[in-house]
């Protein structure tokens, strides 16, 4: 595969209280927070308008499982399917079934360490 991962789809992390944690990113940093947290918009080098995803979880997720670490990262990828498919015969550990939605696909891995690992094929222009 030419292309695995392509930017940073989003970091989630776990927080006591994540509306608090929103208003308190929002009054010292001025990020603009809504439900979710806060997207970044950007451009990618072909001039393509991409998201990246900052969100607080109420610290009881059950999201990050199997992992018990208080963050998930994201990854943008290209060909979702084509790299589960590769991941798996390198023995990468798969977490779950893949999931299609309006904004893209998503996949699960785990690093070596146990963190897990979301992947996400974005359709960008789902969110414009």
């Amino acid at each position: 595969m030419k292309n695995r991962v392509t930017g940073l789809g989003g970091f989630f992390f776990k927080t006591k209280n994540p509306d608090a944690i929103k208003a308190w990113y929002r009054e010292h940093l001025g990020i603009p927070t809504d439900q979710f947290g806060w997207t970044f918009w950007w451009m990618d080098e072909n001039g393509n308008k991409c998201s990246t995803q900052w969100s607080p979880f109420k610290e009881d997720t059950g999201y990050f499982a199997p992992s018990e670490k208080q963050f998930m990262m994201n990854f943008r990828v290209e060909n979702l399917v084509e790299l589960l498919k590769v991941l798996k015969e390198e023995g990468v550990t798969i977490v779950g079934e893949m999931e299609e939605y309006d904004y893209g696909k998503f996949g699960w891995i785990l690093d070596p360490e146990g963190n897990k690992i979301e992947l996400w094929e974005p359709i960008d222009k789902a969110f414009l």
